[in-house]
This record gives structure tokens, sequence and C-alpha cells, in this order.
């Protein structure tokens, strides 16, 4: 047996060994592009749902942002309207006020006293006339005071007037408008 010649059979074997190492390197590159393939098309699908979600998500919140919008637009008109409504309502309320405040200017009128003009700036009133004598200004100014329309009577001047009589003056006077109601409110 020493005759065998078994180089043959080694090198047989070397290339089923080597066609047996390929075939199995085939199939684990062919398993790894598979691989590698599959998960690339599942990362390619989450991030295409990632995106329709985000688009969701986007177009929601567009949504909302106009509906804000909408809120602080109809938020503006409230403040306008309520702004006219405080207006209306405080023409409303002062509207018999200057009812009250001519009522009160008959009633403090002292005797041998007219007014020439008579007006309302703010809360100022102004007024010119003409008096018999300055006794009757003084029982005006008293007259002014006590009354509850008006306050702090003040005296700018007096000239003489002499067409109307030898003790008859001209005068202007100032005094402050007041409300009894919101003084009363106040306190």
């Amino acid at each position: 047996m020493a005759k065998i010649n078994l180089l043959p059979w080694r090198e047989w074997e070397r290339e089923r060994k080597k066609k047996e190492f390929l075939t199995q390197l085939g199939i684990v590159v062919v398993f790894a592009l598979v691989l590698v393939m599959g998960a690339g098309v599942f990362l390619d699908g989450l991030v295409e749902n990632q995106q329709d979600r985000n688009k969701f998500v986007q177009t929601r919140i567009n949504v909302m942002n106009e509906r804000i919008s909408e809120i602080s637009k109809l938020r503006e008109q409230r403040e306008v309207m309520l702004a006219r409504m405080r207006v209306i309502q405080e023409l409303q309320g002062n509207r018999p006020v200057i009812v009250h405040i001519f009522d009160d200017l008959v009633r403090t009128l002292a005797k041998g006293v007219h007014y020439t003009k008579v007006s309302i700036a703010g809360t100022g009133l102004s007024l010119d006339g003409i008096a018999e004598s300055n006794n009757r200004i003084s029982s005006l100014m008293r007259n002014l005071d006590g009354s509850d329309w008006f306050a702090s009577p003040n005296l700018k001047g007096i000239r003489e007037n002499s067409s109307q009589g030898e003790q008859a003056s001209t005068f202007q006077m100032s005094a402050v408008r007041v409300n009894p109601r919101q003084a009363a409110e106040e306190e």
C-alpha cells in the first residue's frame, strides 16, 4: 500500500472544501444583503410613517394657530365693544347731570344777580354775570358753596358797572362741578 497516491484525493478534498466555503460565503453575503435591505426598507417605512405623523401634527398646529388668531381678533373686538359700552353707559349715566346742574344754578342764584355767560369745561364751571351789589355776589358764592353739585367757588374779578345801577358790578367766577352720587359711592 505504500504505492497509493493520495495527492489527487487531497486536491479534490481541498476543491470541495473551497467550493463549500465559497457557497457558505455566498449564502452569508446574500443573507447579509437581504438583512441590510430589509432593515433599510423597515427604517424607510418608519421614517415615512414619522413624516406622515409630522405632517398631520403640522396641519393641526396650523389649524390651531388660525383659531388662536381668530380668538385674539375676537378679544380685540370685545375690548372695543366694551369700551363703546362704557362710553354709552357713562353718557346715559351723565345725561341727567346737566339737568341737575342747570337746576342747581337756578336754585343758587341770589336775588339781584343774573348770569351773562355760563360755560362748563370738564369739571370746571365758569360764570360771568351782573349783580346789583357785592353783597349779592357774596350771597351767590355762599349758595354755590352750600350746593351739592358745586364746590370751591372762586371769584376771579369784579368790575363796577354804572350802566346797571350805582352799586352794580360785573363779575367773573369759577367753581368745581361735583356729582354727589359719585361722591357718595366713593365714600
